[in-house]
């Protein structure tokens, strides 16, 4: 029998590669905040407002989880920035929220946490190094962290560093789809040379999460790509595997920018312990990239195939 799934924030971009994943091998219940993007028979779907605490403990006890995902958040950092209460009332009480349940019921409980939990100036980050956020985004995801670490026997935190990807199920906040639709029309994209990263690929970020909510380690756990570079670099990369010029990505300092929020600069995230402790194979750029178009040409010919 499949175990039970549950799992927040379907709709965006790491829940859909999730679902997409676990169907077959476990029996998922996704929530969502706004109608969910794609329904099917492999798993069930909700649609409501994680703060409504009641409806949550409805929810929770009907799937009888054997473990939680919680990828949903407030993860504009420029929002959270302007808007800190509303900030606070999704990443950390709805996090506090699942956690009592979670403890209540002793099940396993994975929150997807952030790289911007730290400054940015060392870089390289490991599991062992002290947070030290410079945005509230970052303050709201560390106070998650320290709920979920301070009730959950099971618990599990997952920092996620830069996720890039083309949507699997739904939309999502895809910045690769972004990128893509803007060179095709021959305009430029803008991409900071200041921030540096360790981007991680949706697929197999969904592949590690769900490795990992079967597993019983606990603590914090990175996942992160094996390639450290900036976003800019990062970018031209992609666009000439794209077949585009690289004359239309446009280098920037994210630190120059009016209005924005601040970023951490090195940001870039040490994997070497999610390397020993999973299957799943933490890829360099190139692979990522092969396994995102690799899909992506199969579920073109695919839905090809459908339409004849």
């Amino acid at each position: 029998m499949s175990k039970r799934l549950l799992l927040t924030g379907y709709g965006g971009f790491v829940a859909g590669s999730i679902v997409w994943q676990a169907r077959g091998d476990w029996d998922v219940h996704a929530l969502s905040l706004t109608e969910p993007p794609s329904r099917s028979d492999g798993f069930t779907s909700y649609q409501f407002d994680l703060r409504d605490a009641e409806q949550l403990r409805k929810v929770f006890d009907a799937a009888r989880p054997d473990a939680v995902i919680h990828t949903a958040a407030l993860a504009d950092i420029d929002y959270c920035e302007r808007h800190p209460e509303e900030a606070v009332e999704i990443n950390v009480g709805v996090t506090a929220s699942l956690a009592t349940l979670c403890r209540d019921a002793d099940t396993r409980m994975i929150l997807c946490s952030t790289d911007s939990v730290f400054d940015g100036v060392k870089g390289r980050y490991t599991e062992e190094d002290a947070p030290n956020p410079i945005n509230t985004y970052a303050e709201t995801k560390i106070r998650a962290e320290q709920s979920l670490l301070g009730a959950v026997n099971k618990g599990l935190v997952t920092r996620l560093s830069l996720v890039m990807g083309l949507p699997v199920l739904g939309a999502g906040n895809s910045f690769l789809a972004k990128m893509q639709n803007a060179l095709e029309a021959s305009r430029e994209v803008l991409f900071p040379e200041n921030e540096i990263r360790t981007p991680v690929d949706v697929l197999t970020l969904g592949r590690a999460l769900l490795e990992l909510a079967a597993m019983d380690c606990t603590g914090i756990v990175h996942l992160a790509g094996s390639t450290r570079l900036n976003r800019y670099e990062m970018a031209c990369r992609i666009a000439e595997r794209l077949g585009f010029s690289t004359d239309l990505v446009v280098p920037t300092d994210s630190n120059a920018m009016a209005g924005r929020a601040k970023r951490p600069n090195d940001a870039s995230l040490d994997n070497s312990k999610a390397r020993s402790l999973l299957k799943t194979p933490m890829c360099n750029l190139d692979e990522a990239l092969d396994l995102i178009f690799q899909l992506k040409e199969e579920q073109d010919h695919g839905n090809s195939r459908n339409q004849t």
